[in-house]
């Protein structure tokens, strides 16, 4: 009996040494994430607090141009890491050269190359890439999107995400809604931008980035 209770002694020991390891290997995982979390969010809002001093004070600022309207702090949601997605690019075969209209009437050239997937709530949802081109000739990328918020929360004509197209045709893109963006005609009617056509439409709540200024 006294081998078998120090046998079953053992055992119990190393049980509990296995549940200890197990649990402090998930809490500094979850400490991890969290410092990641806290790291990220810290960077963001230094973002936003350096985009309001631009909006404020940089010559090129829409605020400067159009001097009748006053600048005051731009409006976000609160950071939500749950509006970051990964996913690779889905070129398109042949790419789409379609005819867009900008918010003073005008017909803009846009090249649709692809799309991206964001996985939410085990829903895929497909987001169109399009390629433009600056004044100055210079090509950019870009997503247009409306979404559930559009015209409430939002600003009513949509909004934009930056793109920077990567050479490797397998490589995984971070798309933050985040850092979705108000175009400069939503602060002012001096500026035209592109409008989202139908097919930019996310079908959710992009509760996530600016909201609507006025």
């Amino acid at each position: 009996m006294g081998k078998k209770n120090k046998y079953f002694n053992r055992i119990l020991f190393l049980c509990l040494i296995l549940i200890i390891l197990i649990i402090n290997f998930s809490c500094g995982e979850k400490s991890s994430q969290t410092k990641e979390v806290k790291e990220y969010v810290s960077s963001l809002l230094v973002e936003r607090a350096e985009k309001d001093s631009a909006f404020q004070f940089d010559f090129h600022s829409p605020f400067r141009r159009d001097t009748s309207v006053k600048f005051s702090k731009l409006k976000y949601f609160e950071p939500d890491p749950g509006f970051i997605f990964k996913s690779k690019l889905f070129f398109k075969e042949v790419p789409d050269t379609l005819t867009i209209m900008g918010t003073k009437g005008e017909a803009r050239k846009v090249i649709l190359i692809g799309h991206v997937e964001l996985n939410k709530d085990n829903k895929i949802y497909k987001v169109n890439i399009y390629k433009g081109y600056s004044r100055s000739g210079e090509e950019y990328y870009s997503i247009w999107f409306t979404d559930k918020t559009t015209g409430k929360e939002t600003y009513g004509v949509g909004r934009y995400l930056d793109f920077e197209l990567n050479p490797d045709k397998d490589f995984f893109y971070t798309i933050d809604f985040n850092k979705a963006y108000n175009p400069y005609c939503a602060y002012t009617p001096t500026y035209s931008c592109p409008i989202p056509r139908v097919e930019d439409y996310i079908d959710m709540a992009v509760e996530a980035g600016e909201k609507n200024f006025h």
